[in-house]
C-alpha cells in the first residue's frame, strides 16, 4: 500500500520560511522522480519542484524558482521542501508524489496546508 505523509506545513507572514517533508512508504522510492504540487481553494493543482530519482536534476515552476529548493534522501525515503521568502500566494496544500507520466493515476496523501500573511 503506497503511503505520502507531508508534514512541515502553518502559517508564516511574508518573507518568512519552511521546510516541508513528505515520507513515502510503499513503492521504490528510488525508481521515481518525485515532484511537489500545491492547490489553492478553487484553483488547480501546479506542479512546483520536481527531483531525479538521484537528485541529479531539479526543476521549478517559475512561481517559485529561486525561493523554493526540492532535494529528497533517499536512504529515508523522504523529499524536502525548503520555502524561503514566502509570499501570501503561496497561501495553498502541498503536497507529493511520484513523478508519473501524464495520465497516470498517481497517489496522493492529505497534504500540508501553508498559509502566507502578509
Amino acid at each position: 500500500q503506497v503511503t505520502l505523509v507531508e508534514s512541515g506545513g502553518g502559517e508564516v507572514q511574508a518573507g518568512g520560511s519552511l521546510r516541508l517533508t513528505c515520507t513515502a512508504a510503499g513503492f521504490t522510492f528510488t525508481d521515481y522522480s518525485m515532484q511537489w504540487s500545491r492547490r489553492v481553494p478553487g484553483g488547480e493543482r501546479e506542479r512546483i519542484a520536481l527531483v531525479t530519482r538521484n537528485s541529479e536534476t531539479t526543476n521549478y515552476a517559475e512561481s517559485v524558482k529561486g525561493r523554493f529548493t526540492i532535494s529528497r534522501d533517499n536512504a529515508k525515503n523522504t523529499v524536502y521542501l525548503q520555502m524561503n521568502n514566502l509570499k501570501p500566494e503561496d497561501t495553498a496544500v502541498y503536497y507529493c508524489n511520484p513523478a508519473l507520466p501524464i495520465g497516470t493515476p498517481n497517489y496522493w496523501g492529505h497534504g500540508t496546508q501553508v498559509t502566507v500573511s502578509p
